[in-house]
């Protein structure tokens, strides 16, 4: 992929980096606040770390365990 080809897709690619940034954001802080979740936390962190875009949204909706 040349340099014109990847400015042609940035206006696409900006919001979805953003998007990523704020749920990996969110999904960190969420973590380190949480005492209990449903697995171990070092994994968690893992996946919100590694798996972009999924790892923090999977993290929001299941990895929460409810007091």
């Amino acid at each position: 992929m040349n340099f014109e080809e990847l400015t042609r897709f940035l206006p696409f690619l900006i919001p979805v980096v953003i998007l990523q940034g704020v749920l990996m954001l969110v999904a960190l802080i969420d973590l380190l606040r949480r005492e209990r979740t449903r697995g171990p936390k070092w994994v968690w962190l893992l996946v919100i770390l590694f798996v972009n875009l999924f790892g923090p949204i999977a993290y929001l909706m299941f990895g929460k365990e409810e007091e």
